[in-house]
């Protein structure tokens, strides 16, 4: 019955000139479908496997190259976290910072494993297929050269980033001079660092635009103060008073965590005709230096003047027992000429020429 519904379907739909199935032919071209599937059978099969087994080892290896590099990041915070406190950790930068910092790298190497691994699997899926991969790998090359050549500064910056985080040339809350601006750092990123300016300004500046990095952050600061003295001064005295005051200041709140060492008077810097600069110094936590440097001035001044002692420079010094010299002394008398109306100008005028009119 289906058979006659078939031939009675296809009679009425095909044109009076056109032959009419039948079937055997359906038969024929069911039976070559059949044969043509039994023979490419286990080529697809061999394809889809191979396939399978490339994507199955490229996700496994990326999970695992991904695990092993957040653990050896963890490793090093924990490391970090257990030098934090003692005295080779006040020398290294902060734990929020070693943080970033490992995270920053962390993220880097992770996206480049997964690009490598990933870029990798999906060349050897293509060539599963007999795909020639020649002409992708030419096209490929000539769009990567002419993308290096439009994006070169681009390229540059992102590399730069790279090294300076991997380096840790600085990080978030270092104070640096970068040559083109100097300020705080609040962000580092691969292609741009932000600073915070000392007026509060915001300098974004490309990495691949700084040539040299000062980092006033890392390690330790020097505080050095120059007091100029008269030249009459007893040293040993001056030295004692300034070695007094920066042993109080290093053992009062909060200058003794600020202070890395005590404060030392190396001596004289330079000596004049009248008056002498001694130098001290300390150093300092990171930083800091010019917050010491004030402070130390402050108690310096405050000891001198308990003490005695006159801190000169600028203007000349007066000797004790000389009176002050006379500020007009240096001045010329004034001038009979400076009057119109003087005798003397009168006389220097010239004669007004007579009226020829008359």
């Amino acid at each position: 019955m289906i058979l006659s519904v078939l031939s009675a379907t296809g009679a009425s739909g095909s044109s009076p000139g056109s032959p009419q199935p039948t079937l055997e032919d359906a038969q024929e071209q069911a039976g070559q479908a059949a044969s043509w599937v039994e023979q490419n059978w286990s080529t697809w099969l061999g394809i889809g496997l191979r396939v399978l087994l490339i994507v199955v080892i490229a996700c496994v290896l990326r999970v695992a190259i991904r695990r092993t590099i957040t653990k050896l990041i963890d490793r090093m915070n924990r490391t970090a976290q257990a030098v934090d406190g003692t005295a080779l950790g006040g020398l290294l930068v902060n734990v929020e910072r070693r943080r970033q910092r490992s995270q920053a790298i962390g993220s880097v190497l992770r996206s480049v494993a997964s690009f490598l691994i990933m870029g990798t699997a999906a060349l050897m899926i293509l060539g599963t297929f007999e795909i020639n991969l020649a002409p992708l790998l030419a096209s490929a090359g000539v769009a990567g050269v002419a993308i290096g050549f439009g994006a070169r500064n681009l390229v540059t910056d992102f590399l730069s980033g790279v090294f300076m985080i991997l380096e840790d040339q600085y990080g978030v809350g270092d104070t640096i001079d970068a040559g083109v601006a100097s300020g705080e750092v609040i962000e580092v990123g691969l292609r741009v660092t932000k600073l915070r300016g000392d007026n509060g300004e915001i300098w974004y500046v490309r990495n691949g635009e700084v040539k040299r990095i000062g980092n006033l952050s890392q390690g330790w600061a020097t505080a050095g103060v120059d007091v100029t003295v008269r030249a009459d001064e007893d040293l040993d005295r001056v030295k004692a008073v300034l070695s007094e005051a920066g042993e109080a200041m290093s053992k009062g709140e909060p200058w003794n965590e600020m202070l890395w060492g005590p404060v030392e008077v190396l001596g004289l810097d330079s000596v004049l005709l009248d008056s002498m600069v001694v130098r001290v110094t300390a150093k300092t936590m990171p930083g800091k230096s010019l917050t010491v440097e004030r402070e130390l001035r402050w108690r310096i001044k405050r000891a001198f003047d308990e003490s005695g002692i006159r801190i000169v420079g600028g203007a000349p010094v007066q000797v004790d027992g000389e009176s002050a010299p006379d500020p007009t002394a240096g001045m010329a008398a004034p001038s009979a000429y400076a009057s119109t109306t003087s005798p003397q100008s009168l006389a220097a005028s010239p004669i007004p020429p007579a009226n020829l009119s008359k």
